[in-house]
Parts: C-alpha cells; sequence; structure tokens
C-alpha cells in the first residue's frame, strides 16, 4: 500500500501514511477543509431553515 501524501511505501505504525510527517500533513489539510466536499445547500444556514420553515417539504 502506498502512502496517500507522497506515495512512498506505508508504515504499520503510521498506516495508511509512511511517516508522521505525512500523518501531520493530512491532518492539516483536515483542518484547512482541503478535503470538504461541495454541497448545495445555501451558504447561510439561517436562511435554509428560514425557507424551511416557510416552504415545509410536503409528506408524500
Amino acid at each position: 500500500m502506498a502512502c496517500p501524501i507522497c506515495a512512498r511505501e506505508t508504515d504499520p505504525k503510521y498506516r495508511p501514511f509512511c511517516s508522521r510527517r505525512c500523518a501531520d500533513v493530512d491532518l492539516g489539510k483536515w483542518l484547512k477543509g482541503s478535503y470538504a466536499i461541495p454541497s448545495t445547500d445555501p451558504e447561510d444556514v439561517e436562511e435554509a431553515l428560514d425557507t424551511l420553515e416557510r416552504d415545509p417539504p410536503k409528506p408524500h
């Protein structure tokens, strides 16, 4: 298995990474939001809640 950061062979101690450095690089990406999934929801959560209150979904 290759390290997802640098593609070197993984170390069982840091799996799936090869070293603590690569594990920390990955953590940094998570903390910065680099791995965020795009959303179609409105940017403003309050706006989304107001919309749901005004126009609740209709039951099927």
